[in-house]
């Protein structure tokens, strides 16, 4: 049985100063001359080498990626003479590219760096190997273009399982969470939890940037989790794993005694194993959830402690089919 999600897909407009700012540093990143052009947008998530491009063939240019110039470019850069270089620059750069990296930490030709200025184009110099800073980049800009949703609900690593918690407005979500964090769990997001899709097979739920870290708790407003609790409390970011919806008894037609069948919750095409709990007075919420998150820890490793109790029992009946 699967479940769909409501949650919409996000558009991507990655600029890059916003690029710049999120991965300069494990990136290497410099910006060299004049800080311009950080506002233009990233429209592709992968990298062009312009080697084609400097020696004046455009028949094909990818001008939305990120440019990357390694050695050999540089090389042949240097082997013109000022003239051809100041022209193959200009038609580089007059075709308004997002941006221009040169790797290896090599010099930059000034007549680059001029005729970049000129063109309010961003330069950027890395030490990192050119291939090296292309995997990385590549990686960098899968996860920042990766199809995002927003799914109601709060989000807690449970011994390294993400678990969504779901539910009503009102059901005790919070309270779960709570009781979650005072067990030395961690919080991700509290009441909306931002979801992305990386290469399309594994989901990473986070909190929004004005909300990370913090809780609202009815009755008492919202609390600064870090600080009541400790740094070890929360983290920004975690796979999704597992999803839990909490339901009133009442409203639960059919409860699952066994756990046999699986069920999963869809979000961004991506299905998640997924558990629905039953909320009535007197029951401990949180020691539900965390047990859930667990048993779902072991069937990740192969264990399917419902599975293997079945079949011990056909393996009795067979042994002692009279009883």
């Amino acid at each position: 049985m699967s479940e769909k999600t409501s949650s919409t897909r996000a558009a991507v407009q990655l600029t890059v100063g916003q690029f710049y700012a999120n991965h300069a540093e494990h990136l290497c990143l410099r910006l060299e001359g004049l800080s311009l052009g950080m506002n233009r947008i990233i429209r592709e998530p992968t990298i062009n080498r312009p080697g084609l491009a400097l020696a004046g063939f455009y028949s094909y240019f990818a001008s939305r990626r990120i440019q990357v110039i390694g050695n050999s470019e540089l090389s042949y850069l240097r082997s013109l003479k000022a003239p051809v270089l100041t022209e193959r620059c200009r038609e580089l750069l007059s075709r308004k590219i997002p941006c221009l990296v040169v790797a290896r930490g090599a010099s930059i030709p000034p007549t680059l760096l001029q005729t970049a200025a000129e063109y309010e184009t961003p330069v950027f110099r890395t030490p990192m190997i050119t291939m090296k800073f292309i995997n990385a980049a590549t990686i960098a800009l899968e996860y920042e273009f990766a199809p995002t949703a927003s799914e109601y609900g709060s989000m807690v690593d449970i011994q390294g399982i993400g678990t969504l918690i779901r539910g009503d407005s009102g059901i005790g979500k919070s309270e779960c969470v709570l009781g979650l964090i005072e067990r030395g769990y961690s919080l991700v997001s509290d009441d909306i939890t931002k979801v992305k899709a990386i290469e399309g097979r594994e989901l990473v739920g986070m909190s929004a940037e004005l909300t990370r870290f913090h809780m609202e708790v009815r009755g008492i407003g919202i609390i600064n989790v870090a600080s009541v609790f400790g740094v070890g409390s929360v983290r920004p970011e975690k796979r999704l794993d597992f999803v839990v919806s909490l339901m009133d008894w009442n409203d639960v037609e059919d409860v699952d005694r066994l756990g046999i069948d699986r069920d999963y919750y869809e979000i961004l095409g991506i299905r998640v194993p997924h558990v629905t709990i039953p909320v009535r007075t007197g029951r401990d919420l949180g020691r539900l959830i965390e047990v859930a998150a667990l048993d779902q820890k072991l069937k990740s490793m192969g264990h399917n402690t419902a599975l293997e109790f079945n079949q011990r029992l056909l393996n009795m009946m067979q042994q002692n089919p009279e009883r």
